[in-house]
């Protein structure tokens, strides 16, 4: 199943950290947080992903198409003809990655509609942000979305209140939606959707389409929304505190996203 990771927004800059480099190239313990996302989907053995680039895409680019250099041992004979030659093979070989332009200042829902045709004719896909990091269990998700054939299931966790906060029923329909209010109770949205290839028809032509704002409240009119319950791990990385937090776990080896 293809993975596509929202990763070209400007977002919020980490002082210190990220001046010169998008949010989803800060390394933990030496890796792009990407990458980091990237291989927990690839533990569940999905290795098709779809970037979707903007703000510095060049640097994302720059990174895949050097990265077995970056990672391995290799020997390189100069003259007429260069050659490589590599000492080790890597866990990444499988991978397969569409790098795609989705626009500098584009939003969210506009990101998401302008890959449509990467996804192709596949009538499931999956989608996350480009910052976060989580043990969820992938293959449960995407077990409870073809249970509940809803056009999008997304994974509710419990972090601190200066999220969203979405409310549903007792058989997990969504019933409201509230991006970032006052006081938040409860789940919030937590990334780490599957997604049926008709929420195509709820994503407009229009580059402002914020994804989790139209789109989702006419989802969840149609109830068409359903939330997947984690109470693992979630952590996203917005601020030093939380970027020196994910860098610790990892340094540790107390990462919970790493198996």
């Amino acid at each position: 199943m293809k993975v596509v990771i929202l990763c070209g927004g400007q977002g919020t800059r980490i002082r210190d950290v990220a001046d010169n480099i998008p949010k989803p190239m800060i390394p933990i313990g030496g890796y792009p947080i990407l990458w980091h996302i990237m291989k927990y989907y690839s533990l569940f053995g999905h290795n098709e992903f779809i970037l979707c680039l903007g703000h510095q895409g060049n640097v994302i680019k720059e990174y895949f198409l050097n990265y077995k250099e970056k990672v391995s041992d290799f020997t390189l004979t100069l003259g007429y003809k260069e050659s490589v030659q590599f000492h080790s093979t890597i866990d990444e070989d499988e991978w397969k990655i569409t790098f795609a332009e989705t626009g500098e200042r584009t939003m969210t829902g506009a990101r998401i509609r302008k890959i449509k045709k990467y996804i192709g004719n596949d009538q499931t896909f999956m989608l996350t942000y480009g910052d976060g990091l989580s043990d969820v269990d992938i293959n449960q998700l995407i077990k409870y979305h073809h249970n509940n054939d809803r056009v999008l299931t997304l994974t509710g966790v419990r972090p601190a209140g200066r999220f969203g906060e979405i409310k549903c029923t007792n058989e997990g329909v969504i019933s409201e939606f509230n991006e970032k209010p006052q006081a938040a109770e409860g789940r919030i949205n937590g990334g780490f959707f599957v997604c049926n290839h008709h929420l195509f028809d709820y994503l407009d032509g229009n580059d402002d389409l914020i994804f989790e704002k139209e789109p989702m409240m006419k989802l969840v009119k149609d109830q068409q929304l359903m939330q997947f319950n984690h109470d693992g791990f979630w952590q996203p990385m917005d601020t030093l505190r939380e970027y020196v937090l994910l860098n610790s776990l990892f340094e540790t080896k107390k990462a919970p996203w790493v198996r």
